[in-house]
């Protein structure tokens, strides 16, 4: 039977450091003002850093990444009705208002969309009947289209927000898997590290996120270094563009195809990892066997369809998302051994996290290069502003740096020496953000070192 620490916690408002309780009291006067009545508690969910692992959650292999110290705070307050009602503290997003009974219009993304997934969430559940109704503040602190998770976090914020008005428990391995999911109504499918660290992350330590059963294992980081997230401040909308959806479907149709060649049933399997199970190989004999069964020139879809024996309208069923089908082509071999090799250095990582030589924190800053050069060469989710800010970091003095997030924009991950971190942030402020004028107002909230943040939580006065 899960135990008290297996559900999100409940804070005490004036346990909080004076940071925290400045902030809940602005959003809590802002909430008075829009609603005429104080929120009866709120609710708070971390963004994330992805350390090492990109794009290989939805292919069913273990990431670990660590909670930030930004957030996305709901203030709530239950209504007699069943309206919901959403504010933001932030002025250039709407308000919105629908019922509990609301269904997401999937070709539609807005800010308040994601409320919505969360919503959407807790209904499918299974646990909930007749909910109540909802006026909300949200207030975020975690630069939105960055790769930190935003979006991510304010579903996870809204199914928890509104589990807790309604007395429903979950726990965060249950939170998690619902939210994961329910992340798919809004058009994006992601496979749930996101979700995952957002209940699960403890404070002081990364976690390895694993899938099937869903475990997060704490992962203690090296002393002497910290983690430094910088901003392209190029925006990147998984939700409203393609190009996170055509990597899911490259993975899966080059796990398709490897089956197919091995003789599997290809269309009970989905995922590179359920490959990797269903032949009992290890990760470095699963990229010699891509080596060996795709070739690197892009796939047509006659040519896909050819090989998996089916139709255009059979391969749209069994293998494309409603984005994609208007893709012709596809890097199957790139993609997939991107992926094998990431999900290897993955628990390497975790592996040298765990030493204590001299040279550890060097060969982690190495991982973490090779895994951009992949990102970017091989599964080609960066941009040339990200790949520029990366190099920027590296001669800045880190030991590693990497994108973080699903790419095409966003951030970078920089591991730097605590002894240099000054002249770190110093360096990088002036190479990257100061010499471009539409960037050097910006640079107070895209440049920053993390430690590892807390969970979810409910908080009451």
């Amino acid at each position: 039977m899960p135990d008290d620490s297996d559900y999100p916690p409940v804070k005490d408002l004036s346990k909080l450091d004076d940071k925290q309780k400045l902030r809940y009291q602005d959003l809590s006067n802002n909430f008075k003002e829009k609603y005429g009545k104080l929120p009866q508690f709120f609710a708070s969910v971390p963004g994330r850093v992805n350390l090492i692992g990109e794009h290989i959650d939805y292919c069913g292999y273990s990431v670990l990444p660590m909670a930030v110290e930004q957030t996305i705070i709901i203030a709530a307050h239950v209504t007699k009705d069943d309206k919901i009602s959403l504010s933001n503290k932030n002025p250039e997003f709407e308000d919105y208002e629908c019922s509990v009974g609301h269904v997401i219009d999937k070709s539609f993304a807005a800010w308040y969309t994601y409320f919505l997934c969360g919503l959407q969430g807790i209904k499918d559940s299974g646990k909930a009947k007749k909910l109540h109704g909802l006026q909300c503040m949200v207030d975020g602190n975690i630069p939105k289209s960055a790769g930190l998770s935003s979006s991510s976090a304010l579903v996870c914020c809204s199914a928890l927000v509104i589990a807790h008005a309604n007395g429903i428990k979950f726990t965060k391995t249950r939170l998690a898997e619902i939210c994961a999911v329910c992340e798919h109504y809004c058009g994006t499918e992601g496979g749930g590290m996101d979700q995952s660290i957002a209940f699960m992350a403890e404070p002081g330590q990364a976690k390895l996120i694993s899938f099937n059963p869903l475990t997060a294992t704490p992962v203690q980081l090296p002393p002497g270094v910290v983690f430094v997230v910088s901003n392209s401040c190029v925006m990147m909308h998984k939700a409203a563009t393609c190009h996170f959806n055509v990597r899911v479907v490259e993975s899966r149709i080059g796990a398709q195809i490897i089956a197919k060649k091995k003789n599997l049933d290809w269309r009970s399997l989905r995922k590179l990892s359920e490959i990797q199970e269903a032949l009992k190989y290890d990760l470095k004999e699963m990229l010699s066997c891509a080596k060996e069964l795709l070739h690197p020139d892009p796939y047509t879809k006659e040519e896909i369809c050819s090989l998996l024996e089916v139709s255009p309208q059979e391969l749209a069923n069994t293998s494309l998302s409603e984005n994609t089908l208007h893709v012709e082509k596809f890097k199957l071999y790139d993609r997939v051994t991107h992926v094998f090799a990431e999900a290897d250095r993955v628990f390497q990582f975790k592996e040298v996290c765990g030493m204590t030589s001299d040279d550890a924190c060097q060969k982690l800053g190495g991982l973490m290069n090779e895994s951009h050069s992949s990102c970017s060469k091989l599964y080609e989710c960066s941009c040339e502003e990200l790949d520029k800010l990366v190099e920027i970091c590296l001669e800045s003095g880190a030991l590693g740096s990497r994108l973080t997030g699903a790419g095409w924009g966003g951030c970078a991950v920089s591991l730097v020496p605590e002894e240099i971190l000054k002249s770190f942030l110093d360096k990088v402020k002036s190479e990257y953000y100061l010499s471009n004028p539409e960037l050097a107002n910006k640079v107070e909230d895209s440049l920053f070192a993390s430690r590892p943040g807390c969970g979810a939580f409910i908080c009451k006065n």
